[in-house]
């Protein structure tokens, strides 16, 4: 009995639990757009620790340049007023008395209240004259050597764009092998047609910039172009060009840069284009030597 009511557990079916009717849902056409994420109190002050800090004490200077110029005057104006109101309101007497501290604390303060006048006044007589770029007077001109490869044509175009982008050179002439390769940017103009001044690259060879370039194998930088004799050389150049940079090209040619503003090539601008000069000698150095026959574009480059 037991048995029999054991198996009919055993072989009992089992009952079916009902599934669950699983429904695709279609996607929805609102659209919510996603929003920023929240920022905790700790990324904000990181954020506020990564900002650079101002400063506010230069820009302060820099605003109020004439009252900290005239700030030396008001403080020993100051000393000097105080020194005769103790001398005055305490009883000592107006003569001074060398045994006396009280009279040689006055004489030095005195001393001091005068040099810090002075000082003044030399600041307010002495301001730094700013430097500003100038318009080159010239004619914009393009020429180029006809036979150069593509290759050399494509490295001295990228030569020019990077030096207009980056510095502030105006004018660049390239003279290799004893032609000139290149002239392009602003350059004089000629008085008897009006174009641009054609660059004699035998003249130019035999002059002493080229030759103390050529030497010294070392770049030549005149940060004031007015101050040296030496500019008459330059005649293909504007007459107003401010700054100028003789950069030798390897052993036979050398690179004439010039700019609208005194002193503004830096030192990593010299730097960077004594680098040019290596990967133009690399690549010119293939050219072979032939007469220089140019082409004159006038107009805008």
């Amino acid at each position: 009995m037991e048995l029999s009511l054991l198996r009919s557990r055993v072989l009992a079916p089992l009952p079916s639990t009902p599934r669950p009717c699983l429904r695709r849902r279609l996607p929805s056409r609102t659209f919510f757009p996603p929003q920023p994420p929240q920022s905790s109190q700790e990324d904000r002050g990181c954020s506020r620790a990564m900002r650079p800090r101002q400063e506010w004490v230069g820009d302060w200077v820099r605003t109020n340049d004439t009252l900290v110029r005239g700030l030396p005057i008001l403080v020993g104006g100051a000393s000097l007023l105080a020194v005769l109101l103790n001398r005055a309101v305490s009883g000592i007497a107006a003569v001074s008395d060398a045994s006396s501290s009280q009279s040689r604390a006055d004489i030095l303060t005195l001393a001091l209240s005068v040099t810090d006048i002075l000082a003044g006044l030399v600041w307010l007589s002495i301001r730094p004259k700013s430097i500003s770029p100038v318009v080159p007077r010239g004619v914009e001109c393009k020429r180029i050597d006809q036979n150069l490869s593509s290759s050399a044509l494509h490295e001295l175009l990228w030569t020019w764009d990077s030096l207009t982008t980056a510095t502030c050179c105006k004018s660049l002439v390239v003279v290799y092998g004893g032609n000139c390769i290149l002239q392009i940017g602003v350059a004089a103009v000629s008085p008897q047609d009006g174009n641009a001044v054609n660059v004699d690259a035998q003249k130019f060879i035999q002059g002493s910039l080229y030759k103390s370039a050529n030497e010294s194998k070392k770049q030549s930088y005149l940060a004031n172009l007015a101050l040296y004799p030496g500019r008459t050389e330059l005649p293909f150049l504007p007459a107003n060009t401010q700054a100028l940079i003789l950069q030798p090209i390897g052993d036979n040619g050398i690179a004439v840069i010039g700019g609208d503003t005194i002193r503004g090539f830096t030192n990593l601008d010299q730097a960077w284009i004594a680098m040019i000069a290596d990967k133009l000698d690399a690549t010119l150095s293939k050219l072979v030597k032939y007469p220089c026959v140019a082409t004159v574009i006038k107009g805008l480059v």
